[in-house]
């Protein structure tokens, strides 16, 4: 898949999260070949929930580069995520991933759950 244009991404890492995914990435031993899959699923207290790992690139995948991190997504997927930014956030309350998302009409408490 070296011939993938890489265009804009449709959303955003804060400097934590970017911090975060690089240190997970050496802890786990994961290849330059993977990506971080950005996506949204079914399900979740408020109807879709959020997907974030890395994955292998497939073959309906759109390719996007944020601050050197290859960012995987199905195409369909984008209408629920422009805008977005994902956040690492480490407090005595809440420790990980959070999720901004200004196409969100409504989220829950867990926060990886939105309506859209």
């Amino acid at each position: 898949m070296s011939d993938v244009k890489v265009e804009q991404a449709p959303i955003a890492l804060t400097e934590g999260a970017i911090k975060a995914l690089n240190q997970i990435k050496k802890d786990q031993n994961i290849s330059d070949d993977h990506g971080l899959r950005v996506g949204v699923k079914g399900g979740g207290c408020s109807g879709f929930s959020y997907k974030l790992g890395f994955d292998l690139p497939k073959e309906n995948d759109q390719v996007y580069e944020v601050a050197g991190i290859k960012i995987l997504m199905e195409k369909a997927h984008g209408i629920y995520l422009l805008g977005m930014e994902i956040d690492w956030e480490e407090g005595l309350n809440n420790r990980g991933f959070s999720f901004n998302n200004p196409n969100a009409t409504d989220t829950c408490g867990c926060g990886t759950s939105f309506s859209a």
